[in-house]
C-alpha cells in the first residue's frame, strides 16, 4: 500500500514512466458547448493558457463559461510519456498534469483574470493532490507561453502567499513551468460537465479573492453535486 501511494505522489523520471505511443489517442473535435474546433483554426489576436488545478472536469467549465474565452479543452501536460491514456496517467507513471488548455482573447478577458480564476478556484498548498483525488495529476500547475505570461504568475503567487498566510493556510505547492507538449485527453473528458451536469466537481477554493486587474468582475458559477468521481 504505501508503494502504491508513494508511485502516485512521487514524479517519475523519464526512465521510469511509461514508454507511450507514437500517435494521438485521441483526435480533437468541436467543442460540445459553444461547436468551436477544438484545435483550431482560432481568431486572430487569441492567446492561449494551461492550468492545472485537479480534476480537469470541473476546471475546464470554470473556464468555458467566460466571457472572452473562445474554446477550451480537457488534456494532460508536463509529463514524459508521449500521447498518454487516462489510465496510464492515473498510475502515476507518466507524470502527466490533468490540465485545461484555454484560448482566449485578451482585449475581452486578461491573462492576469485568467489567474485570478486560478487562484481562487483550487488550494495551491496541497501537493500532489486536490481534496479527496490524490495523485500526481491533481497537482496545482500554471504552464506559460511567454515571458510575460511568467512574470505575471509570479506576481500572482506572491501575492496569493501572503493572502493564504494570513489564513494559516500551509506553502504553495504550484508549479510555474514553460508550456509543454499538451495531449488531448479521450473524447468523452472533453467538456465532459456539459454532457454530464450532475458529475463530480471537485473544485473548491481557500476563501482567498486576488484583486481583478481590470473590468467587471468574474462570472463563477455554482458547481453542480457530485456523484461519480474520475
Amino acid at each position: 500500500m504505501f508503494q502504491m501511494l508513494r508511485r502516485k505522489t512521487t514524479l517519475p523520471d523519464s526512465a521510469q514512466a511509461l514508454p507511450g505511443r507514437p500517435r494521438p489517442i485521441a483526435r480533437p473535435g468541436k467543442h460540445f458547448v459553444n461547436g468551436r474546433a477544438l484545435d483550431g483554426p482560432f481568431p486572430a489576436g487569441s492567446k492561449l493558457a494551461i492550468f492545472g488545478m485537479g480534476c480537469f472536469w470541473g476546471v475546464e467549465r470554470l473556464f468555458w463559461q467566460q466571457p472572452g474565452v473562445w474554446v477550451t479543452s480537457a488534456g494532460y501536460a508536463a509529463g514524459s510519456t508521449p500521447h498518454p491514456t487516462y489510465e496510464e496517467v492515473c498510475t502515476g507513471m507518466t507524470g502527466h498534469n490533468e490540465v485545461v488548455r484555454i484560448t482566449f482573447d485578451p482585449e475581452t478577458i486578461s491573462y492576469r483574470q485568467l489567474l485570478k480564476l486560478f487562484w481562487e478556484n483550487h488550494d495551491p498548498t496541497q501537493g500532489m493532490r486536490q481534496g479527496n483525488d490524490m495523485g500526481t495529476q491533481y497537482r496545482s500547475g500554471i504552464y506559460v507561453f511567454n515571458q510575460e505570461q511568467q512574470s505575471q504568475a509570479e506576481t500572482s503567487l506572491k501575492e496569493c502567499r501572503g493572502l493564504l498566510a494570513q489564513l494559516g493556510r500551509g506553502s504553495i505547492t504550484t508549479e510555474i513551468c514553460p508550456a509543454p507538449t499538451y495531449y488531448f485527453a479521450e473524447a468523452y473528458h472533453q467538456q465532459y460537465l456539459a454532457k454530464n451536469p450532475w458529475g463530480y466537481c471537485a473544485l473548491a477554493g481557500c476563501g482567498i479573492v486576488l484583486a481583478d486587474g481590470a473590468g467587471d468582475p468574474l462570472r463563477q458559477e455554482t458547481n453542480s453535486p457530485s456523484h461519480s468521481t474520475t
